[in-house]
């Protein structure tokens, strides 16, 4: 008994790989969509400007007051109905991307708002414009504050993608569904799952920790 789990551990194994592969791809792309959609977010939410605070506040409120279950489903299966047809590994990045740069957009906001206003009053009485202070003088203070919850941000990122197998992307979560379709071992191989997720956030945590570390020295 114990030698046929292994075998059938030791065959699903490189498939498991594959679907991690998958999963790793699509975190890091949905991340760099995030960051790119959250940054522009959180500086719009900070800005003078009440139509730009405005359309960033809609966009955060309805990305995090829906599910990342429902706006997948809305890409991958309402846009063809709209006639616009995409492939089911550009909708899980996008739905991971864009539901990620609504969370980004409330933490690089937190990030600024944490920057004492005397700093950008010092930056202006310096001649300095508004762009001006917050690229050299708000903003490098901000990524300090913002690199641990952007961490936590893209580990939940890492294993929200799970979900993305319910639109038929071989990612980690499905290769194993798949697997136990076949050979009905659910509780081996679901624990092999859960363990190469581990891996992956393990792994992430540390880099994480890393830049934390690299960012504080000097301080």
């Amino acid at each position: 008994m114990i030698v046929d789990k292994i075998t059938v551990l030791r065959q699903a194994f490189p498939y498991l790989l594959q679907g991690a592969g998958m999963t790793i791809r699509l975190t890091f792309f949905a991340v760099m969509i995030g960051i790119a959609i959250g940054t522009i977010l959180g500086l719009a939410r900070v800005s003078r400007n009440k139509l730009f605070k405005g359309l960033a506040k809609a966009y955060i409120e309805f990305f995090r007051g829906t599910p990342l279950l429902i706006q997948l489903f809305l890409l991958y299966y309402g846009l063809p109905n709209l006639g616009i047809d995409i492939q089911s590994h550009v909708a899980a990045i996008l739905g991971l991307g864009l539901n990620s740069g609504a969370y980004v957009g409330e933490i690089v906001r937190s990030g600024i708002n944490a920057i004492d206003t005397g700093q950008m009053e010092a930056a202006r009485s310096l001649g300095m414009s508004y762009p001006q202070a917050m690229k050299y003088v708000i903003l490098p203070q901000a990524i300090k504050q913002v690199v641990p919850p952007l961490g936590n941000e893209f580990i939940a990122l890492l294993k929200d993608s799970s979900l993305v197998s319910v639109i038929a992307v071989r990612d980690l979560t499905r290769q194993g569904r798949l697997i136990i379709s076949r050979t009905y071992e659910s509780f081996l191989i679901f624990t092999a799952v859960a363990a190469l997720y581990f891996v992956m956030t393990f792994i992430m945590t540390r880099l994480v920790n890393y830049a934390e570390r690299r960012l504080n020295v000097g301080d």
